[in-house]
């Protein structure tokens, strides 16, 4: 394997944690032994959110995707933003917030699960009231958890301990945009979303009927 980070290697990755003889779970209970949790956090890209979804679902497997309802990216309550909550739900995923410190804006959009955006130590794992903190005891600690921060796995990519089953139960932890568009570098895949992103824009400025002839 070329353990790129691209979709072919994610759908590797989802069949090594299948050939594991892991089963895909969410943050409605504590992890039991064989859970693997997939966690999305969705820092820039409703697209390509959707991408790592439909490729999922292609597959039999189920993850739980973070929204912004603070995002300078996009916009959950634009037609975009609501057309993507929807075909989430009806892929069979759960969508939870990823709430911006100390907002907790955690409506009916979302199932009562948080993770949130570049947090600090100092609240990262306190428990919530009404609702699963994703990096609370019971849900994480670092035996368990794998992260993708910054095109960057920690302690090596998971896959070939995904295959032999060695973890008990896992944490996994990816960002969309990072599989979603090319780019051997977090700034070679950003500028490549950004193209991607311009195009969209375009579209978007058509559709609200500016004329750029």
């Amino acid at each position: 394997m070329s353990c790129a980070f691209d979709l072919e290697h994610y759908r590797e990755l989802l069949d090594a944690a299948r050939a594991g003889g892991y089963r895909f779970a969410f943050f409605d209970r504590e992890p039991a032994p064989g859970d693997l949790l997939l966690r999305h956090d969705v820092d820039l890209s409703l697209e390509a959110a959707l991408t790592l979804a439909e490729l999922e679902a292609e597959a039999s497997a189920h993850a739980t995707y973070f929204l912004m309802t603070r995002s300078v990216f996009y916009n959950l309550a634009s037609p975009e933003g609501e057309r993507a909550i929807a075909r989430l739900r009806e892929l069979g995923h759960r969508v939870g917030l990823h709430a911006v410190y100390p907002r907790l804006e955690l409506d009916d959009r979302f199932d009562p699960v948080v993770a949130w955006h570049n947090p600090d130590p100092e609240f990262m794992a306190e428990p919530l009231d009404g609702a699963v903190n994703v990096m609370q005891t019971g849900y994480f600690d670092p035996n368990h958890y794998r992260s993708d921060s910054n095109q960057h796995w920690r302690n090596g990519c998971p896959h070939e301990e995904l295959a032999a089953g060695s973890f008990e139960w896992l944490q996994l932890l990816t960002h969309p945009e990072i599989w979603a568009y090319p780019g051997a570098t977090m700034r070679e895949t950003m500028l490549a979303m950004l193209d991607a992103e311009r195009a969209r824009d375009l579209e978007r400025l058509a559709q609200d009927r500016i004329d750029l002839t």
